[in-house]
């Protein structure tokens, strides 16, 4: 039964649920928020919804771009190069990012008679991502449920598992990563450096997948 909204941003993560997970989705939602790497992962979204027959929307949110802080939103060179686990990773943080997203696919779900939103949240978020926690997320859905008429509710299957566990899941689907997206800095190639992609190449590598993403030399 098709009663879910998915928030997919053409990454890893978001990809990969969207193939686990295709039969129960009715519409994929994709926010352009006006990150660096924004015009590099909506096509990837895009792709794979019509790989699948999914509609998908995508939502400007350029009021984030102009007032929130975060160096994922002030361009290439304010992305800091290390591991997420890093302090200075935080800076790539976008203030209540998924809360307001999920309050948005929350009112899409309402409105298309939907009862569930599906988010793709994974435990290698959980250091620097206050609103990728599992409490958060609880909490949100608990929100949104007592909100709305059909009580709807969040799905978020990968809170507790990593981003390697994900890999293995998309190599069983077959998904081809070089039709996802993880770099912040969004320049014509993966950077290698930054956060995002040193954890896609260690869940590449420790999932077995051979890891054909062009990166910066």
């Amino acid at each position: 039964m098709k009663d879910c909204v998915i928030i997919l941003s053409g990454g890893m993560d978001s990809v990969t649920m969207l193939h686990e997970f295709h039969e129960q989705i009715a519409v994929a939602i994709t926010f352009d928020y006006g990150a660096n790497h924004a015009q590099k992962e909506i096509p990837m979204a895009r792709l794979h919804c019509e790989q699948l027959g999914i509609p998908h929307i995508v939502i400007p949110l350029d009021f984030m771009h102009q007032y929130f802080r975060s160096s994922l939103l002030s361009g290439a060179d304010a992305i800091p190069e290390g591991h997420y686990a890093d302090e200075n990773m935080k800076s790539t943080v976008v203030p209540f990012r998924n809360g307001i997203m999920l309050a948005i696919a929350c009112g899409i779900a309402e409105s298309h008679d939907l009862r569930r939103v599906m988010i793709a949240n994974h435990s290698g978020d959980h250091a620097i991502y206050p609103d990728c926690r599992g409490a958060f997320i609880q909490a949100m859905s608990q929100a949104m449920s007592a909100g709305t008429y059909e009580g709807i509710t969040i799905e978020a299957p990968y809170t507790g598992i990593s981003k390697t566990d994900i890999a293995r899941r998309g190599k069983a689907l077959g998904i081809d990563y070089t039709t996802t997206w993880s770099c912040y800095k969004g320049g014509e190639h993966h950077c290698g450096r930054c956060g995002t992609c040193v954890e896609r190449i260690e869940a590449l590598r420790d999932a077995g997948i051979e890891d054909k993403t062009i990166y910066e030399a």
